[in-house]
């Protein structure tokens, strides 16, 4: 496998970075970025990542039109703002009304303009000027996109089609996006923009990975999706390899093993594909200095005097505290890539021990629970499948709709059920079922990656009138926002890595979660390599450069962190 150089790479006009959340799809798309503007070209590089760290990475402040780069002549960076969007959206579909409907109309118009379904057009919307834009063509000489976590960026890309159809079997001019005029004008633009991304002289898709499992076959199954779109260009780059190896040191050794075995076991579809690997870093890519570097040949300082860490909290700190004070419910949450699901599965197996009943669930599409050894503890385990609960959810509204409503009636109920954001209402009334289970047993939820999350928890306010227009508010609905809101029964653990991205998404979720009222108490530092001795020199740098992050989640959380070393990721 060669090393990822641009001078090896077929450039097109648009790059597209896509992949799992946490491989590192920002930090190799800014540093082509950043490489391509240092050799004279003229770059826009576009985040359509609700969980984008751009403005961290280039120490601005940056928004969606677009922020020039001071200390790279050349790169414009658009950081386009999914929340900001959607409400420009929502109001460019509701103003030519204003004054002319009743204001009762317009306030349920506002209400069906509020779901998490709206962000994702809104998003695309946003995506497919960029994409489009001829101007912005003969501007730049590449248009480079940091997309979002590999559901959320097919699940835009699928927009399109599912709209078309929805809008060409309408008949009563509105749904939960409201008019549909507003789409119907965009029909023209969201096609263009599946045809640009589709045509493989114009788009290069990269996919990005690391050397894991798990994120090779997430990346194969990505693979997979976009190639049923028409997206045939790609290419893969495996992100974080291990160069340096000891032989005497036993943590060198068995990282660079892993890494190999994944590498060797590569999923078939991926393997005919041109590959690129990113040597691992020893620094945190959390300026533009660094970005430059990332590309490069990397110099290791030496470290003298090299101490792991001792003396911190752990988990069994954590799961003490949780079991003593009563929790019923306990998310992990976290950044995707984090090692949520490893943790979540520790958290109720310790629980278990301590002999408490404990549910464990996962609303994360990925679905990476181990059921096996869960259920051989004694777990009960279960999954949000977003498909059956979608057809489940339809059969309830049809079969409570039916004994009362007209013929015409009924029709308006069906075009309601074929919109897209039915499902997002299905999943968001299952996700309240299971919760409703912490009346009789903990219950241990493994999130999804955090900007799917939060769309989640929003939901329980966003389609709290949608599910009652259509078949009433459940128990398990009305008592969700409370019980997420009572620090005495709830519990979100944040998850994050000992690097610069991820402790500033957590901080940045810390504050989402605060702002919709929802404790927060106990924070995880996964993976930690500044736990375990080491004698190679490259990763005892990159377990120095640890401990600054390390000391920020500690003041973030007021000293409630638990450190858990690499090897249990």
């Amino acid at each position: 496998m060669k090393t990822f150089k641009l001078s090896d790479i077929e450039l097109t006009k648009y790059l597209f970075f896509t992949g799992k959340g946490g491989v590192g799809k920002t930090s190799v798309a800014s540093a082509t970025a950043v490489s391509l503007a240092d050799k004279g070209k003229k770059i826009l590089l576009i985040s359509t990542d609700p969980a984008s760290n751009l403005q961290d990475v280039f120490a601005q402040e940056l928004n969606g039109q677009g922020t020039p780069i001071a200390d790279v002549p050349g790169l414009t960076v658009v950081n386009l703002d999914p929340e900001q969007a959607a409400a420009e959206y929502r109001e460019s579909v509701i103003s030519p009304y204003r004054g002319k409907l009743p204001e009762s109309v317009i306030q349920n118009m506002e209400e069906q303009l509020s779901g998490s379904c709206t962000v994702e057009i809104a998003a695309f919307n946003a995506f497919s000027d960029f994409i489009t834009d001829k101007g912005k063509q003969n501007e730049y000489d590449h248009i480079i996109f940091d997309t979002a976590p590999t559901g959320h960026t097919l699940r835009m890309l699928q927009l399109p089609s599912a709209w078309s159809t929805f809008i060409s079997e309408s008949t009563h001019g509105a749904s939960c996006l409201g008019q549909l005029s507003g789409l119907e004008e965009r029909k023209e633009i969201y096609k263009q923009a599946v045809v640009t991304l589709s045509d493989g002289k114009a788009t290069r898709l990269v996919l990005v990975s690391r050397p894991e499992t798990s994120a090779l076959r997430e990346a194969a199954r990505s693979s997979r999706e976009l190639l049923s779109l028409g997206i045939k260009n790609q290419i893969l780059v495996i992100n974080g390899v291990l160069q340096q190896v000891d032989e005497k040191d036993a943590v060198s050794k068995e990282i660079y093993g892993k890494q190999q075995s994944a590498l060797q076991n590569i999923p078939a579809e991926l393997a005919d594909y041109p590959a690129f690997d990113v040597p691992l870093r020893s620094y945190n890519l959390s300026n533009i200095a660094n970005i430059r570097r990332l590309l490069n040949e990397d110099n290791v300082s030496p470290v003298t005097d090299y101490k792991p860490i001792t003396s911190e909290k752990n988990i069994d700190d954590l799961i003490n505290d949780l079991y003593s004070s009563g929790k019923r419910v306990i998310f992990a949450m976290g950044k995707g890539g984090v090692g949520k699901t490893t943790l979540a599965t520790n958290i109720a197996l310790g629980l278990v021990a301590k002999g408490a009943k404990v549910h464990l669930t996962t609303t994360d599409p990925a679905n990476h629970l181990n059921y096996e050894l869960a259920e051989k503890a004694g777990l009960s385990v279960s999954r949000i499948d977003e498909e059956e609960e979608l057809e489940k959810y339809k059969n309830e509204v049809r079969s409570k709709a039916a004994p009362t409503l007209s013929a015409e009636d009924m029709e308006y109920i069906e075009e309601d059920l074929r919109s897209p954001c039915t499902q997002e209402i299905a999943v968001f009334k299952a996700f309240a079922e299971i919760v409703d289970k912490a009346d009789n047993e903990i219950v241990v939820i493994d999130t999804a990656p955090t900007g799917h999350t939060l769309l989640l928890l929003d939901a329980t306010q966003s389609y709290h009138k949608e599910v009652e227009r259509t078949q009433g508010i459940p128990d398990s609905v009305s008592k969700l926002l409370p019980r997420l809101r009572n620090p005495q029964e709830t519990e979100v653990v944040i998850v994050t890595l000992p690097e610069a991205t991820p402790v500033f998404e957590a901080e940045r979720l810390q504050a989402d979660l605060q702002r919709a009222g929802i404790n927060n108490k106990w924070w995880v530092v996964n993976s930690c390599l500044s736990l375990v001795y080491t004698e190679n020199s490259f990763l005892q740098s990159k377990s120095q450069g640890e401990k600054y992050w390390i000391e920020k989640v500690k003041e973030l959380s007021d000293g409630n962190t638990a450190l858990i070393e690499w090897k249990n990721l």
